[in-house]
This record gives C-alpha cells, structure tokens and sequence, in this order.
C-alpha cells in the first residue's frame, strides 16, 4: 500500500490519477510481484490532500509531500528499498510539478508490516503464500 498526503489544491486531477497509476505500477516493479490483475488488485494507492497551512514547514510555505509504503516485511532489499525512493520520489515530484532543486520536500516512509500481522479476506496473509503466488503467475505467463 502506497499512502501519499500532499497539500490541497498543488495535484491536478490528470497528475493525481496518473501518479496513481505509477505509484502502483512502481510498487509492484520493486517488490519484484508480476503485473497481473490479482498483484495490481493488492497494490492500493491512497492519496489525502490536506489543507497546506496544516501540512508543511515553519520555514516557509512550499508544498510538501509524505509517501508512506506499507510491505510485508522482507519484500524489498536495501538495493529495492533504494530503487523504491528513487523512483517515488522521482513520480510524485512529476505529479506536483517540482524541479530537483525541491525533492527534499518528498519524503517517502517504508514500514514492513511483520510477518503474522496482516490480514485480508478474514485470514492472516503470509509472505511466503505471496511469494508463491507470484512464482505461479510468473510460471503461467
């Protein structure tokens, strides 16, 4: 899960749904999951836009931007932890318009979920089943 907050008013409704759609499609590419209906279903994408007077710095006024990614602890590698920064940051600083000059102000938060603690459907969510599953789509494909 992909968690973005930004300030009202600084995402378009083409960049929003559009950063949606990468943030998605980036998330699955560096937990290393197939692109198939059933991973893009688990790969949710939420996006809060907040007043920008609740949601910034006592320094100035600019738009910052939190992305927080939920994943099953033991998903991603230091290398995919990296490469999922990179790539986040790079999208949402797209999405909102900023130059270089201004990816400080993207702050992108990894918490693995521990192994045991997630559940959907009404049972508990391995990642080992994860995993299997993903080698099955890849075997299909």
């Amino acid at each position: 899960m992909i968690h973005l907050t930004a300030p009202i008013g600084v995402l378009t409704d083409q960049s929003r749904t559009q950063v949606r759609a990468s943030l998605s499609a980036t998330l699955l590419r560096w937990e290393g999951a197939p692109d198939t209906a059933f991973f893009r279903s688990l790969a949710w994408v939420r996006i809060d836009e907040v007043p920008a007077e609740s949601f910034g710095s006592v320094e100035d006024d600019l738009p910052r931007f939190r992305v927080d990614v939920t994943v099953p602890e033991g998903a991603l590698s230091e290398r995919r932890k990296a490469g999922l920064v990179g790539d986040v940051t790079a999208e949402v600083s797209a999405a909102a318009g900023l130059d270089a000059s201004d990816v400080l102000r993207v702050w992108v938060l990894i918490h693995e979920q521990p192994e045991g603690t997630w559940g959907a459907g009404g049972a508990v969510i391995r990642f080992a089943d994860l995993r299997a599953a993903a080698a099955g789509a890849r075997a299909g494909s």
